[in-house]
């Protein structure tokens, strides 16, 4: 028997699905993004016909991430579907727009089931080369993460407590310079910032 898995890929959880060769299917589940989330979703294919020597290839609307790298180093075929051809496959199985994880995941396993010459496979790649495309991504949603809470408490401090964004601004950094976070740490509140003496901002 052979199987066919779509992934419907989140940033903090993945949606599966597993269909035959006629499009039944077989297996569906909901997995976290960690190990153990992996863990399940390689269980889960080796319980329905996945095994060494034919391993089930797998549809998934990204290149990228730890779960795509971890399904490469498994040796299986990697196909990153484009999400435009997701959705044009998506019209033929439903009339209706509203979004569905499940049916997402689904239609992406049926694509490798009836067209898959037609869909880019991800090359292979070494297990150096996949370690140094994970950690350059990890650290770019890092900056991304960063930036976005940075903005976020920017703004919260200019309502609140403009006088420290006045006194930070200065700096290249500004409120990510490490003297700015220990200076909102010593003094989160105008009232607690107002009574600093000269001695305890003085630098150690």
């Amino acid at each position: 028997m052979r199987a066919f898995c779509g992934i419907d890929w989140a940033s903090d959880h993945h949606d599966i699905a597993v269909v035959d060769e006629t499009g039944s299917l077989l297996a569906r589940a909901r997995i976290d993004d960690t190990a153990e989330g992996l863990d399940q979703l390689l269980r889960m294919l080796a319980e329905h016909g996945d095994t060494p020597q034919a391993p089930a290839p797998v549809a998934i609307e990204t290149s990228r991430g730890l779960l795509v790298a971890c399904l490469r180093a498994t040796g299986r075929a990697v196909y990153a579907i484009n999400p435009m051809a997701a959705a044009r496959y998506r019209d033929r199985h439903t009339v209706s727009r509203k979004k569905s994880d499940h049916l997402d995941a689904m239609v992406l396993a049926n694509i490798l089931r009836t067209d898959a010459a037609a869909h880019r496979k991800l090359p292979a790649a070494s297990e150096l080369v996949q370690a140094v495309a994970v950690l350059a991504r990890a650290q770019q949603d890092a900056v991304w993460d960063r930036t976005q809470a940075g903005n976020k408490l920017t703004s919260h401090l200019r309502e609140y407590f403009p006088s420290y964004l006045a006194a930070v601004s200065n700096r290249r950094e500004g409120i990510f310079h490490p003297i700015a976070r220990t200076l909102l740490a010593a003094a989160p509140t105008p009232r607690q910032a107002a009574k600093l003496t000269r001695t305890q901002l003085r630098p150690c």
